[in-house]
């Protein structure tokens, strides 16, 4: 009898193709998150339940689970490397577990992408004010183009004033666009072809 209630304190979660074995106990740990839920007496009739196999199918990323259900084992919550922050984040809101719970070992790593968006964001040039009175800088998309297309001075811009700035960028800032990445990681390997 000991044996079978120690089987049925198991589950088995299927996420991404990878099965993963836990004791119910486990999921207790964090409660309110949906993977405690899996413990609840309506939860084959709630989630993807496969009678046969007897697991829970979840279509999540498989890499990112073993970090999360690790969380219920430790009480630890570490971020992958090799996973992007906002890919790591969705995860989480999905199982239901607080950001704040990442481990300050891995907080970096995890902040990495809002800290470079937030430094994007201080880069952008507001909008300037337009005023209402200018008919040729407003009504709609006619206004929009002439505005974009015309200097301050109200000269139009030449095609090398437009371009200009996205040239310098493709090639000063490689992380300025996918573009400016592939000619940096071009321009390397000519240079090592070169000198090696």
């Amino acid at each position: 009898v000991e044996k079978n209630e120690k089987n049925s304190e198991k589950i088995v979660i299927n996420c991404g193709g990878i099965r993963h074995e836990t004791y119910r106990s486990t999921l207790k740990t964090l409660p309110g998150t949906r993977l405690s839920w899996l413990t609840e007496p309506d939860a084959f009739s709630n989630f993807d339940y496969d009678p046969k196999s007897d697991e829970f199918f979840f279509d999540r990323h498989p890499a990112t689970f073993a970090f999360i259900l690790n969380y219920y084992r430790t009480g630890k919550l570490h971020c992958p490397n090799d996973v992007c922050g906002p890919l790591f984040e969705e995860e989480l809101a999905f199982w239901g577990i607080d950001e704040t719970d990442v481990e300050a070992c891995c907080w970096m790593n995890y902040r990495q992408h809002r800290d470079a968006e937030e430094a994007l964001d201080s880069f952008e040039t507001p909008e300037p004010d337009v005023p209402e009175d200018d008919p040729a800088l407003t009504g709609g998309v006619d206004g929009d183009l002439k505005r974009l297309c015309m200097q301050e001075d109200g000269r139009k811009a030449t095609w090398w004033e437009v371009w200009q700035p996205r040239m310098w960028a493709l090639f000063e800032d490689p992380y300025s666009s996918k573009y400016a990445r592939v000619s940096s990681w071009t321009e390397l390997q000519y240079l090592f072809n070169i000198y090696f």
